[in-house]
């Protein structure tokens, strides 16, 4: 079980993107990844979960590493889906569970979410990735967005990136956990600071082991605002480790807390599908 921890933004959020590489897709900033596992190799990464990735040949090591430096395609599913269904951030508190590139979050944010949380199990992941991309994607020069086409990479111009200077009223907004969904859960709910629940939770493939749906549905019952809603993407399956939308869906229901209804189904290669739960 992996305790919970909330990560501090440094004073100078420039800091964060030293030695980064920027890419964009579907209009967002997001670090390479093949960088950051360079320089995690190097030493940066305390908790060793790039070198137990690449020596195992995983990008899931079940209770060590949850898969969190990968951008998985169910996050984009869900982006489109946002924006097709005309969700509204504005003014609402919204949690990105299990986020790892906090993409999910960081559309939230530019949707003028009043507070958005950030929850990933590994802190690498938190320090190296989310927090990272959180900060490009508050830099003011934001005229850069928007002008390319989705899902095409390139590298922002160095030399702006220099210049551009954070939006601080954004970055107030977030806050930044890694740990276990139930330590997290148990942290925010005892913790001094002010806290109210969520209006919205986003998740993107936290679903593929069975083994984590009991803990997953305690933590969205405990966190989630009464009226609140989540939107959870997933493959309709996941070969080797047993879980899928189905599966979930069959527990929820047993559960008898959550009503869960299929928004969208994505029928390209392995179908993939996004779900949306609110208390019954």
């Amino acid at each position: 079980i992996k305790a919970a921890k909330e990560h501090d933004i440094p004073e100078d959020p420039k800091k964060i993107l030293e030695n980064k590489v920027l890419e964009t897709v579907s209009d967002l900033y997001y670090v390479n990844t093949a960088v950051v596992e360079m320089i995690c190799l190097d030493g940066a990464d305390r908790e060793g979960i790039v070198s137990k990735s690449v020596s195992s040949h995983s990008d899931l090591i079940p209770g060590v590493y949850e898969g969190g430096l990968k951008v998985w395609e169910c996050t984009f599913d869900l982006i489109d889906y946002l924006s097709e269904a005309e969700i509204q951030f504005s003014n609402k508190t919204v949690l990105d569970l299990g986020c790892g590139a906090g993409l999910l979050g960081i559309v939230a944010l530019k949707g003028k979410a009043g507070k958005v949380h950030f929850q990933d199990y590994n802190s690498t992941v938190i320090d190296e990735i989310t927090l990272p991309n959180t900060v490009a994607n508050c830099l003011n020069d934001s005229s850069r967005l928007g002008s390319r086409d989705n899902r095409k990479t390139s590298k922002p111009p160095s030399k702006r990136l220099k210049k551009a200077e954070c939006l601080p009223n954004m970055l107030t907004k977030c806050r930044f956990f890694s740990g276990g969904w139930s330590e997290v859960s148990q942290l925010l709910l005892s913790s001094n600071k002010p806290f109210s629940k969520y209006d919205i939770i986003l998740t993107s493939e936290t679903i593929y082991n069975p083994d984590y749906y009991s803990a997953l549905h305690d933590t969205l019952a405990q966190l989630l605002d009464k009226k609140g809603r989540v939107y959870l993407a997933s493959k309709v399956h996941y070969f080797g480790v047993g879980g899928g939308i189905y599966l979930f869906e069959k527990f929820v229901e047993e559960r008898d807390v959550f009503k869960t209804s299929i928004v969208k189904i994505i029928d390209k290669g392995l179908q993939r599908n996004i779900m949306e739960m609110a208390f019954k």
